[in-house]
């Protein structure tokens, strides 16, 4: 019988292990402990906000500013239902027009497709406040201000999923895509039932940093939101600041709820991310 004896880690891997670990640690910190502590800072009082803004545990514990959002004293949750949205709506036709604009810049042939890709790959030099004011135009001329369209269409024909999806097309395999049009398959059959099913890393990767662009987004919804209850939660929670006086509490508590949906997001994403890597690919 023959037994494994475990491989000794020499001297100075085991330093450079500690320095990573080291290194992930603190990088660990610096992103959790924000959230922390505007956590604690949401159960506190103002009083004890400005009095501890350091400390640890609230004192008094309180969750009276998640009671005035409860309140109904500022449509917190219609914010949040806005973005929800918008959000999605946002991503659904991102999905969809990228999509089927990198397919066909990676697999069709076509005249002036280098061209086209240029000009598009151009676009992401252009720093995006310049589209402000056209785009406000459009959706003026379009009548949607003062409606969730407004914050959902501008934004859904972006550069980066078209450059993005190509770049993942472009790198599968090909060999299944020619199987198929010996048996007679078409481009969007093949579209369909083979390219976008091996593209879920990339789809799914894509649905998330759309959603949460949307999500962030502050300035273009400030300029054409203009009703209190139409606002997304974004520019909402700017309203929960006073001209005067600043509530802590509350503007944490809301931060809060923004974030939770946002981890919930990130926390199912992330298995999906995972398996479909793992799972893609030519099998035999």
């Amino acid at each position: 019988m023959t037994t494994l004896t475990p491989r000794r880690v020499s001297g100075p891997a085991r330093l450079r292990r500690g320095a990573l670990y080291a290194a992930l640690t603190i990088v660990a910190l610096t992103i959790i402990l924000p959230l922390v502590w505007i956590v604690i800072t949401s159960f506190k009082t103002d009083t004890d906000v400005i009095s501890n803004p350091y400390s640890i545990l609230p004192n008094p514990f309180s969750v009276d500013a998640y009671g005035t959002l409860a309140s109904g004293q500022q449509p917190i949750f219609r914010w949040l239902l806005n973005s929800l949205v918008a959000a999605t709506l946002q991503t659904v036709i991102v999905l969809v027009t990228a999509s089927m604009g990198a397919y066909a810049l990676a697999r069709l042939d076509f005249t002036g497709k280098k061209f086209i890709f240029g000009l598009i790959i151009g676009t992401l030099l252009v720093p995006p406040v310049i589209f402000l004011i056209p785009n406000y135009l459009i959706v003026q001329n379009l009548g949607w201000l003062d409606t969730l369209w407004a914050v959902s269409v501008p934004g859904a024909a972006g550069a980066f999923g078209i450059f993005f999806l190509r770049q993942f097309f472009v790198g599968l395999p090909t060999e299944i895509e020619e199987a198929a049009r010996i048996d007679g398959a078409g481009d969007i059959r093949i579209f369909l039932q083979i390219v976008l099913p091996l593209a879920k890393p990339a789809l799914s990767t894509l649905a998330i940093l759309t959603f949460l662009g949307n999500w962030n987004d502050f300035l273009w919804p400030i300029y054409v939101l203009l009703s209190p209850e139409n606002l997304t939660l974004q520019p909402g929670l700017s309203q929960l600041q006073g001209a005067y006086s600043t509530h802590f509490s509350i503007v944490m508590a809301g931060a809060v709820i923004a974030s939770v949906p946002v981890l919930v997001l990130f926390s199912l994403a992330q298995k999906q991310i995972v398996e479909s890597v793992a799972s893609s690919g030519v099998k035999g």
